[in-house]
């Protein structure tokens, strides 16, 4: 947890671009991606200004889940190498501006898009903020090696947020949506976790890597992603999927599980002795992954109306 009486006083006036570094914005990026999707991919159409709206408010939230996460996780963070330089650690925003603005847009985001939208909209953003920020950030982060495991469900609600916006109900396939970002980012993050070395133990974040060990983990990015394979491919023959999306899914996961094949082949010494290759590719891999097995869905549901997309 923040303790906002021990952390430095700023360095400097901190700046508009501190502010919304705190938003984490490449994670919004793929929030937004991702409910964009979920809602063009839905069979009900929605007026564009109406959908500009909600996925803006969607994007306010997703902001506000990182600006709360990042007040909660300053101390580990400035641990951590790969975090030290974030807003709060680098002495640039305060933590109390931080939980300020992450509570007031949450609050803001969640009110507009119950406005734009709909209330079941608007209930499952907030949930989503809840589920981030305080399961996933204050308890589980720190509790469990199942962290990456249950608290990827807060990055995989968007196309779920989305498909709510459009059609104001739940369905199997926005769950699919869910489903394939819920699977997507265990070995997303283990890779991640695999190749940053001693970042974890430093900041005596239980991740698997730490508690369980490298060649679990390794047996663990391969089990995961066996599931993953077989769950997007699975996808092709829903209402979302399509010769187009079956297409993509089928290159993506004989090359995702090849990588994965390979990382479970390697030992230690071999990693180290290559400066962690193979793993640093599959997770470049993960980043292309995700975004492009969203592109074909958006594909096939942009196609569907003049015949083209689906079976």
């Amino acid at each position: 947890m923040t303790d906002i009486t021990n952390t430095p006083a700023a360095e400097h006036e901190a700046q508009l671009g501190d502010y919304f570094a705190l938003l984490k914005p490449r994670v919004m990026q793929l929030v937004v991606f991702t409910a964009v999707v979920g809602m063009l991919a839905a069979p009900v159409s929605v007026h564009p200004i109406v959908g500009f709206a909600s996925i803006l408010f969607v994007a306010i939230g997703a902001g506000a889940s990182g600006a709360l996460n990042m007040w909660w996780d300053a101390d580990i963070d400035s641990v951590m190498r790969r975090t030290s330089k974030r807003p709060i650690p680098a002495g640039k925003v305060q933590p109390g501006e931080a939980l300020a603005l992450g509570v007031a847009l949450s609050g803001l985001s969640v009110m507009m898009l119950a406005l734009s939208a709909n209330l079941l909209a608007a209930g499952m953003l907030l949930f989503t903020i809840l589920f981030y920020a305080v399961v996933y950030s204050m308890w589980l982060k720190r509790a469990t090696p199942q962290n990456i495991v249950i608290g990827g469900a807060a990055g995989a609600f968007p196309p779920v947020i989305g498909w709510i916006i459009a059609t104001g109900s739940f369905s199997v396939e926005a769950w699919l949506m869910f489903a394939l970002i819920f699977m997507w980012t265990p070995p997303h993050f283990w890779a991640l976790a695999l190749f940053m070395r001693s970042d974890y133990d430093d900041a005596n974040v239980p991740m698997l890597t730490v508690t369980h060990g490298r060649p679990s983990t390794r047996r663990h990015i391969l089990a995961y992603t066996v599931l993953l394979a077989v769950l997007a491919v699975g996808t092709g023959f829903t209402a979302i999927g399509g010769y187009i999306y079956l297409s993509f899914a089928i290159v993506l996961n004989a090359l995702f599980l090849i990588g994965a094949y390979r990382i479970w082949q390697r030992d230690e010494e071999m990693a180290e002795g290559d400066n962690y290759l193979v793993e640093r590719k599959f997770f470049r891999l993960s980043l292309y992954y995700l975004f492009l097995h969203f592109g074909a869905i958006l594909i096939e549901a942009t196609l569907r109306p003049y015949g083209l997309g689906g079976w």
